[in-house]
């Protein structure tokens, strides 16, 4: 895959005990000098709101380094509290990967 391409895969529940090591993950992702972040929810079961918090500071952290931040296969739970915080309007939520790719493909 193009090595301006990063994805991240979290696993398990997104939550207080994982933000730094999510965080740093797209530190490191940001420092590297990628300008996509795919980040696959497929391993998540849950996500609170810490996990959220995380995701909303590494929106502000992408954006202002113009890294374009994708996420997919979220889970009903995940996109529910997307919803009713009305983060989905911010976040590009693709299905899965494979909408990535002709995301990609588009340009």
């Amino acid at each position: 895959m193009n090595s301006t391409v990063q994805i991240i895969e979290p696993e398990g529940i997104l939550d207080g005990t994982k933000t730094n090591d999510f965080q740093h993950q797209i530190n490191q992702s940001i420092d590297s000098g990628v300008h996509t972040i795919l980040v696959d929810f497929s391993n998540v079961t849950f996500m609170d709101s810490s996990g959220l918090g995380a995701l909303v500071k590494a929106f502000k952290a992408l954006k202002a380094a113009e890294v374009d931040l994708f996420l997919c296969s979220i889970n009903e739970q995940i996109r529910m509290l997307f919803e009713l915080t009305s983060m989905d309007k911010y976040f590009a939520i693709l299905d899965d990967r494979a909408e990535f790719d002709r995301q990609l493909q588009k340009g």
